[in-house]
């Protein structure tokens, strides 16, 4: 008898958006209320995880950012039950034992809902030193010694170390290990002072797909996630990714992809052709400029181009030469050198080199089975669930489709987020 199949998990975005603006000028309203429905709506619909995103400088993409995830998402554990917490924290400019409490924490008032996004940062140097951004290879060099540190410290309590006793919790403090990292970026004594996290260790996500970022994902990642714009993209990163993990000695087809799906819904493809020409027509081609640019590094002139002929080559930066967002450069490097008009770049730029898909449920639900069916699709992140077009498409037309055809579950199957996601156990711990 075949192993049953883990089902496609999903997750929805809540935080970024404007909405914060609004509730932070309105005394009636908190800046939680939006993101209180959202959550509501993800367990109302056995939805897997809430994802916050970040960045670290003002302005930079809309409204993301203008709320802190981990304090955002504590918030959230106080009124949700079942649904995972994925928090978007930078190694950058955290240090690893600070990372371990807050994450720690926030596993223990979830009961066992936490993830890490782990990311290194491409912008907001300006706020933490008046040095300019580390190269990315210096910043995926700190990202893998912090990841170390932070394992080797929810490591640190050891089996048996706190016991449920006729009194209450007893502490067998031989069993809680002091650290003793010494390296390149950090020198940490330990042991850490939260007690023994419910999942032992929050969910690990990491995001970045430039060569550090595979890297970084084949080490420690249980979940990537990535901007897989095309089919042929998924089945070559997934690839590259799982291999190098395999290499590095991990097996049981770590780690799982997650791809953000931007997706245009519509009844029938008369209107989903409409309203896809009609987003097109509204484009802001000035402002479209200006964003390409920073999908391409942000070292480009794009001003005095001509909207309806390629980029030329000479333009285009070398990938390896940038410091910032190498990934998204080269996705968008790729697109302009098969010879796409600058128009066309400028469209594709509104989804920032994410999957984006437009069609009826049923179509929709075929490019998901695709992914899904070869392997290449594990989780997938759907928005707009407060639009009340957007949300009845998803909740009543893409997710009964999917369940119909058995690739999405009907419930929670555990009572944490790892359980929930059908991981893998943990490695064993390491003997002292």
């Amino acid at each position: 008898m075949s192993e049953r199949r883990r089902t496609l998990k999903t997750v929805t975005g809540v935080s970024g958006g404007t909405d914060i603006y609004d509730a932070a000028v309105d005394s009636t309203k908190s800046t939680l209320d939006q993101a209180l429905e959202v959550a509501r709506i993800a367990e109302a619909n056995k939805i897997d995880a809430l994802f916050a995103a970040d960045l670290l400088s003002f302005g930079s993409q809309g409204a993301i950012g203008a709320q802190e995830p981990l304090i955002y998402l504590a918030a959230l554990a106080a009124v949700t039950s079942d649904v995972g917490l994925i928090a978007t924290v930078t190694t950058t400019f955290h240090h690893p034992f600070n990372l371990a409490r807050l994450f720690g924490t926030l596993d223990h008032v979830s009961n066992g809902r936490a993830a890490w996004n782990a990311v290194t940062s491409s912008l907001g140097e300006e706020n933490y030193s008046d040095l300019d951004l580390p190269s990315p290879e210096e910043r995926y060099a700190r990202a893998t010694e912090s990841l170390e540190v932070v394992n080797k410290l929810f490591d640190s309590w050891k089996p048996g170390a706190l016991t449920p006793g006729p009194n209450g919790a007893e502490l067998d403090a031989a069993l809680v290990e002091r650290i003793d990292h010494r390296g390149q970026y950090f020198t940490v004594q330990g042991p850490l002072n939260i007690p023994a996290l419910p999942q032992r260790r929050p969910v690990q996500f990491q995001a970045g797909q430039s060569a550090g970022g595979i890297e970084l994902g084949a080490r420690f990642a249980e979940v990537v996630f990535t901007s897989l714009a095309t089919f042929e993209d998924a089945v070559t990163y997934t690839k590259a990714v799982r291999t190098r993990a395999a290499e590095l000695g991990r097996g049981d087809r770590l780690p799982l992809i997650f791809s953000s799906f931007h997706a245009t819904y519509g009844a029938s493809e008369a209107e989903v052709a409409r309203i896809v020409r009609e987003a097109e027509d509204a484009t802001d081609f000035d402002a479209g400029r200006l964003r390409l640019e920073d999908m391409l590094g942000g070292g480009v002139d794009l001003s005095d181009l001509a909207l309806d002929q390629p980029i030329p080559e000479s333009v285009l930066p070398d990938p390896s030469s940038v410091n910032r967002r190498r990934g998204r450069v080269e996705i968008f490097g790729k697109l302009a050198a098969q010879g796409k008009t600058l128009r066309e770049l400028i469209i594709a730029s509104k989804d920032t080199g994410h999957w984006a898909a437009a069609g009826t449920p049923e179509q929709l639900a075929d490019a998901i089975q695709e992914r899904y069916d070869a392997g290449v699709l594990d989780v997938i992140s759907v928005g707009g669930l407060t639009d009340a077009r957007t949300g009845d498409f998803v909740l009543n037309g893409l997710f009964p489709e999917l369940r119909k055809r058995g690739i999405l579950g009907t419930d929670y199957i555990g009572g944490t987020f790892r359980e929930n996601l059908e991981l893998p156990p943990l490695p064993p711990f390491e003997s002292a």
